[in-house]
């Protein structure tokens, strides 16, 4: 029989602050040992394992009290399931017991309050605990860098007497984790100095911060040191050396590294088909996802994510609603990611509604899927819904982002609302707390440029806090073409030459410009520029998608299996769009030629023969959906609308901004794009 000591009076004074001061009874244990003690343990960890701490402890008490370090069990039974009432009357029980001063058991017990953000109590248990250890510094880092306090975790590491490799890696993790990059970087060149040698986990997070920084100079250096010391057939070493190479734009030298691992996993396979994703890779991503699951390997919500961007950036419809439907089966669907990228992938299709059905079912919705609904009524140019979402996210309590607000902001100016987009602009800091960037202001120049403000667009540019680039000079010089403005577009091309002058854009543009003015002379000295500096034009493309299979048309090009029937097809809708009162606009032919033959240029532009082939292609009634890489032209845009009221079809077209719905005979745009 054994008896254990009186509790001391700070712990019980401790225990006051927690109310749960014990009585008289649970002072003293009398118990005696287990004849088979090896057999009843294994029975009790389990229990605690599966959080049956009361059973537990009820049967298993004589056990508990002659082995104290059993508690440690109970404690961590605790965690996942977040028991603060039944880990509050453990501590209890070890202070009466007098085990407070049982480093191993004390070290649990500061784990369960880390563990289940009783930082407040972790702190003051820590303060009171007569004896301490390296271990006991790490557990309560730890639960700082859990919640976010950097600086306590720091200033907890700064105070320690000695340190260990532990200390060490969750420091630099967890300045890595909240992209503390430098910092953590830092850390580890301490690290060294003081003779400690980094493992595979200090090396993975290192690499990480590495990406982070896009620093493919410190990455190689990492990777120097990893097969240096023996680490490079690590699974998450190799990994994050992957990772490291892709986020830098290396995805030869990231896959030659995914290629090499003795071992592939369902992590591994993961950052191939993300960093593929980031590189604009899109078709390897499928490619990919295929091999991994022939490979055997199931996909999750974070291969989801990536496999659906990619069919938003290809607007594959089809694709898309199959690993819609292997998300499902997956039981992915319901992640708040997972349905955030369907919402993208939906509305850049062209299905606004299957938007709407994935946003309208998501059953926690988080910032990122409000976005998401938010931009995608914006590339639909239905504004007023976008606001009015906007308004009912608020309402529902959630603090827009910088992305809700460029979504938001991006809809105002399609769908010419310059007093909204103005007020939302003026109410970024003020209101939201949100530093406007350039991309911000690119989309108020864009809505001043589009409503024919040209002056104060400019002016923005020329006053705004932040360096312009020439993403937001084109965006001025468009609406210059819009608005015909060629004193102007003249000089705004100039300021973009500067800045990119193999761009091909901005002379474009300026050849357009002058093209609608029919002065012939400036556009051959701007042709002349573009020969001279051999700058050539991006050739407008657009495909469909029909039977998962892609075809993709250019303007004039004759190489599809059924050129001959398309062309055919595309004669006699014209014949007929013009019985119906469509007249050709020629001023969107940009060279100097006869009427006629500027009619059979129009006739051959690549949506066109998309359409076309489309209605071929797919049976009477089913909507149609064509993309392009380019701007639609004007001639393009009222002849859909013809070709929808001719053919009782809905012609979905998404150009290099934003989606145009055709129907009846009219487009969602209002002619205003």
């Amino acid at each position: 029989m054994h008896v254990w000591g009186k509790p001391s009076l700070t712990h019980l004074r401790f225990l006051s602050t927690l109310r749960i001061i014990p009585n008289n009874t649970s002072l003293y244990f009398y118990c005696t040992a287990s004849k088979n003690p090896s057999k009843f343990k294994d029975d009790y960890i389990k229990l605690c394992s599966k959080g049956s701490l009361k059973e537990a402890f009820e049967r298993f008490n004589t056990q508990i009290w002659s082995d104290p370090s059993l508690f440690s069990h109970l404690l961590q039974g605790c965690i996942p399931k977040q028991s603060l009432t039944q880990g509050k009357q453990l501590h209890s029980l070890i202070v009466t017991s007098g085990l407070s001063s049982d480093k191993f058991v004390s070290n649990h017990l500061l784990n369960m309050y880390t563990k289940c953000g009783e930082l407040q109590t972790a702190t003051a248990l820590f303060d009171v605990m007569p004896r301490k250890n390296i271990m006991t510094s790490n557990i309560l880092i730890g639960g700082f860098i859990q919640s976010g306090d950097l600086e306590l975790a720091r200033k907890v590491f700064d105070e320690m007497p000695e340190r260990n490799v532990a200390t060490w890696n969750a420091m630099v993790i967890g300045f890595i984790q909240f992209e503390f990059n430098t910092e953590g970087l830092d850390l580890l060149y301490q690290m060294q100095r003081l003779g400690f040698r980094p493992d595979e986990f200090t090396l993975s997070s290192v690499l990480r911060g590495c990406a982070g920084l896009k620093s493919l100079e410190l990455g190689q250096q990492v990777h120097g040191y990893v097969v240096k010391s023996g680490f490079h057939s690590h699974s998450c070493v190799g990994c994050s050396l992957a990772h490291m190479y892709m986020k830098c734009g290396c995805m030869g030298e990231g896959e030659k590294v995914f290629e090499g691992m003795p071992i592939h996993n369902i992590v591994a396979c993961n950052i191939v088909i993300a960093g593929r994703a980031q590189n604009g890779h899109s078709h390897g991503v499928l490619d990919q996802f295929n091999l991994m699951k022939m490979a055997g390997f199931k996909p999750d919500q974070i291969t989801f994510v990536s496999v659906i961007s990619s069919c938003s950036e290809l607007a594959t419809l089809g694709q898309g609603q199959q690993i819609h439907a292997q998300a499902i089966k997956a039981g992915a669907d319901s992640a708040a990611s997972v349905r955030s990228s369907l919402v993208n992938m939906y509305s850049k299709c062209g299905c606004l509604d299957d938007s709407v059905r994935a946003f309208s079912e998501s059953k926690d919705l988080d910032i990122v899927a409000w976005s998401s609904m938010i931009s995608a009524y914006g590339f639909h140019g239905c504004g007023l819904e976008a606001i009015e979402l906007f308004e009912q996210m608020e309402r529902e309590g959630m603090e827009p982002n910088d992305v809700t607000l460029l979504g938001l902001l991006h809809a105002c100016s399609h769908s010419g609302l310059k007093e909204q987009g103005n007020i939302f602009f003026g109410l970024m800091i003020d209101k939201y707390g949100v530093k406007p960037r350039l991309e911000h202001y690119t989309c108020m120049v864009d809505l001043l440029g589009r409503s024919g403000c040209l002056d104060e667009a400019e002016e923005l540019i020329r006053s705004m806090p932040v360096k312009p680039d020439a993403v937001i000079w084109k965006t001025l010089l468009s609406a210059c073409k819009i608005h015909r403005n060629t004193e102007m577009a003249r000089r705004i091309a100039n300021d973009v030459l500067k800045l990119d002058p193999e761009d091909s854009a901005p002379y474009v543009l300026l050849s357009n410009i002058h093209a609608t003015a029919e002065r012939w002379g400036d556009v051959s000295e701007v042709r002349r520029a573009m020969r001279e500096r051999n700058v050539k034009k991006e050739p407008g493309t657009s495909w469909f998608e029909v039977k998962n299979q892609v075809h993709q048309f250019c303007m004039g090009d004759r190489s599809h299996s059924k050129w001959k029937e398309i062309d055919l097809y595309l004669k006699e809708l014209t014949i007929e769009m013009k019985e119906y009162g469509y007249m050709p606009d020629t001023s969107s032919v940009l060279h100097d030629m006869e009427v006629e033959e500027k009619e059979q240029s129009l006739a051959h532009h690549s949506e066109k023969l998309a359409i076309a082939f489309a209605l071929m292609s797919t049976p009477s009634g089913v909507p149609i959906r064509v993309m392009k890489n380019l701007r639609v032209c004007n001639d393009c845009h009222l002849a859909i609308k013809f070709i929808s009221k001719i053919t009782v079809r809905e012609i979905v077209v998404r150009d290099a901004s934003r989606f145009h719905h055709f129907k009846d005979g009219q487009c969602s745009c209002g002619d205003y794009w």
